[in-house]
């Protein structure tokens, strides 16, 4: 271990008794009654010690006012460096801040509120429907023009927006509209994918509503379907007596509210148990003159015997 190592470790002695200096320092900076007794001391360097005191502030549980004081070389006079409030090893803290665009959930906005969209969002992706940014295939578009100009073609001067406008029905802008294409941006397969899970698993099959379902909504009546390649799982409930009125579902998700429920075929009756535990035999007390061996004409000698 180096000398400079060292002496940096060990503090400097008129700065360690420097503690009534680093309380005056401390007191001057928080409320009056809120600085406690000295904890401890910590030697930043060559000739800086900084004072620990305990902080007494109401929610502060576990802080320190850390002072530092230095001083110079040959000199025998200390001087304050600075004063903070520092949590100790104990501190109670506020949880680590988090990003509004972490924090947000579904359903915290409302009324009036605003979302921004960042710019390199995944969820999108350029729609190239804007007039100033024409599809890559149209005729006023830079990759078009570059063509062009590489086949030694004649490329009219100046830039889309000052040349002549075309009827305002057969321009680039009306036609995507009429097509629905006018959108800056439009979602990416990101986006679908991570939509499509979300409102499977609120809407899915592996609900406990679509397990005790008769059937699923790809046989209903009330599912509206979607278009674009979502239409191959999704539709949208228009039951107003269903769970998910409204609501974008699954194909293989279902409801008591099927529209085909009440003509669906009965599920068979089992047919009656074999052995009958709950019906009852009925036993004469006595047995049948006529059903048994012996006649029932009265017996003679029997009578005589006093037997009946």
């Amino acid at each position: 271990m180096s000398a400079a190592t060292t002496r940096s470790r060990t503090p400097d002695r008129l700065c360690a008794e420097a503690v009534d200096l680093a309380r005056a320092a401390a007191e001057e900076a928080a409320a009056p009654g809120v600085v406690g007794e000295h904890v401890s001391l910590v030697s930043e360097g060559d000739r800086v010690v900084t004072h620990f005191f305990e902080s007494k502030e109401i929610g502060y549980r576990g802080w320190r006012w850390a002072v530092t004081v230095a001083r110079a070389s040959r000199a025998k006079v200390v001087t304050l460096d600075e004063t903070v409030l520092l949590p100790g090893p104990d501190a109670l803290l506020a949880p680590e801040w988090v990003p509004w665009s972490e924090r947000l959930r579904p359903g915290d906005m409302g009324p009036g509120d605003l979302l921004p969209t960042e710019a390199d969002d995944l969820r999108l992706e350029p729609g190239f429907s804007g007039e100033d940014a024409p599809p890559p295939n149209s005729a006023v578009s830079e990759e078009m023009a570059e063509l062009v100009e590489a086949e030694d073609a004649e490329v009219t001067a100046g830039s889309p927006s000052s040349l002549q406008l075309s009827p305002s029905r057969g321009s680039i802008a009306a036609v995507a509209e009429e097509l629905g294409m006018r959108r800056a941006r439009v979602l990416s397969r990101y986006g679908l994918h991570i939509a499509a899970d979300r409102w499977d698993e609120s809407f899915g099959a592996k609900t406990a509503m679509a397990q005790a379902a008769p059937a699923t909504c790809v046989t209903c009546a009330f599912l509206v379907p979607l278009t674009g390649s979502l239409r191959q799982a999704f539709g949208v409930c228009a039951n107003e007596f269903s769970p998910a009125d409204g609501r974008v579902v699954s194909l293989a998700y279902g409801c008591g509210g099927h529209s085909e429920a009440a003509v669906m075929p009965k599920p068979p009756t089992p047919a009656p148990p074999v052995h009958d535990t709950m019906g009852a035999d009925a036993f004469p007390l006595r047995p049948a003159r006529d059903g048994g061996s012996v006649s029932g004409e009265p017996d003679g000698e029997s009578e005589d015997l006093g037997h009946s």
